[in-house]
């Protein structure tokens, strides 16, 4: 029995002491936390004897801001730097959620052999804070195989279909083995006409697309007709401006004569959704009925539009006219309820005057001549949410006195009993002259 109290005594001893000892997840991502990606290797796959970019990205997924990052790349043989002063560089302040690339050059050893190859990339949040470590697999040269399938570049699927500046998305592209048969004979020897895939890189040679994805590498055997999707993951710079941009696709197959390159075309349209007044925007006596023409100018389908109305003393109904899908060039027409808003009852306070029944004063509105109105086009385009404003519309104001309009109306039948008075007289002297 005792030795079981023991026991017991010595378990619990334990957990109370790992409960002082472990530090909660969540503590350990409050501060600054960074991830690092290696976005680009260039050329890919390594070619030996010659130079090797790589862009790393370092982004901040932590709560709290990384007051000094430094990022240094620690290569081993075949690798090395153009210079070992350039092992480290110093990206700066990094919020949360903000990112951040930098460049480094490699050289790979004349006597490198063809294969996989590791480099780490440390970085650290400030001068001497530790550092942390990331390994990444380098390939370096390529295979010769005696296949004689092609590999084709068959479609692009852009998703959204056409970006905006600032949008992040896909572009998926399918790659397919072109030959027809699964042999063919040339100068009296056979070859399969399976495809390989040593290596498919998507890049950007300018800074207005940014490809998020490591290069794919050994993918496979591609039969005869066989198809293989790729897909890529791709981010439009915010400063952008309307065009086509192109992004290069580089295949490595089955041998150095089955190398190709590919122009990827990214279209850019910055045009939104328009908001336009198809009826004069008029208040009468404290209300309206507003009516707007919603039309889509982007060139692809917009997900999830709705109009949201804003004035200074103004209450909207809805509040928030929810649309839906818009497909290109459609054009929507909605309506709103537009009323001054109710005047807030005021408390009674000494000095305050009173009306004849003792009782406070309503205040008259504050609101005089034209208000300004605002109109908020909210809106998705493939994953991500934009907004844009029309602010310059004016809302007139129209005072019509129910004393003034009924004044019309009695002179109307005045006139009216007139013309039948003088009707009754001219019939009665006429009988009497007969």
């Amino acid at each position: 029995m005792k030795t079981i109290k023991h026991i017991c005594a010595a378990v619990l001893f334990l957990l109370l002491a790992s409960s002082l000892i472990f530090v909660p997840a969540s503590a350990a991502v409050s501060g600054p936390n960074l991830k690092v990606t290696l976005i680009e290797i260039n050329p890919y796959p390594a070619k030996i004897g010659q130079y090797l970019e790589l862009t790393v990205q370092v982004e901040n997924i932590g709560r709290e801001r990384a007051e000094n990052v430094f990022i240094e790349l620690v290569p081993d043989y075949p690798f090395s730097l153009d210079s070992p002063a350039n092992s480290v560089q110093n990206v700066g302040a990094l919020a949360p959620e903000k990112i951040a690339t930098k460049e480094f050059y490699l050289f790979v050893d004349k006597n490198a052999q063809k294969g996989t190859r590791s480099i780490d990339v440390r970085t650290q949040t400030k001068k001497d804070a530790p550092w942390s470590e990331t390994s990444f697999e380098i390939r370096i040269g390529s295979e010769t195989f005696d296949s004689k399938g092609t590999v084709e570049l068959e479609a692009i699927v852009s998703d959204p279909e056409v970006f905006m500046p600032g949008d992040r998305g896909t572009v998926t592209l399918t790659l397919r083995n072109t030959a027809e048969t699964p042999t063919i004979t040339i100068g009296e020897k056979d070859y399969d006409t399976n495809a390989r895939i040593q290596s498919a890189v998507l890049s950007s040679s300018g800074k207005e697309l940014l490809v998020r994805n490591q290069p794919f590498g050994d993918m496979g055997i591609l039969g005869p007709g066989d198809k293989i999707d790729l897909t890529f993951n791709v981010e439009v710079a915010e400063e952008v401006k309307d065009g086509t941009y192109p992004l290069e696709l580089a295949i490595e197959g089955n041998s150095f004569n089955y190398n190709s390159r590919k122009n990827i075309p990214l279209e850019v349209d910055s045009s939104n959704i328009m908001v336009i007044p198809s009826k004069p925007l008029e208040l009468r006596n404290g209300r309206a009925t507003l009516e707007f023409d919603v039309a889509n100018t982007h060139p692809n389908e917009f997900n999830s539009v709705s109009i949201r109305p804003e004035a200074e003393g103004l209450e909207f109904y809805p509040v928030d006219y929810f649309i839906g899908n818009m497909d290109p060039d459609e054009l929507f027409t909605i309506e709103f309820e537009a009323s001054l808003a109710a005047p807030v009852e005021p408390s009674f306070e000494p000095g305050k005057a009173k009306d004849e029944e003792g009782k406070l004063a309503a205040p008259s509105s504050s609101l005089s001549g034209p208000i300004n109105l605002s109109l908020t086009a909210s809106y998705s385009n493939g994953i991500n949410r934009h907004e844009n404003s029309v602010s310059n519309l004016q809302l007139s104001q129209v005072s019509i006195s129910k004393e003034s309009s009924s004044i019309p109306l009695f002179v109307g039948f005045g006139l009216i009993g007139l013309i039948l008075a003088g009707i009754f007289i001219y019939r009665k002297k006429k009988k009497r002259q007969n």
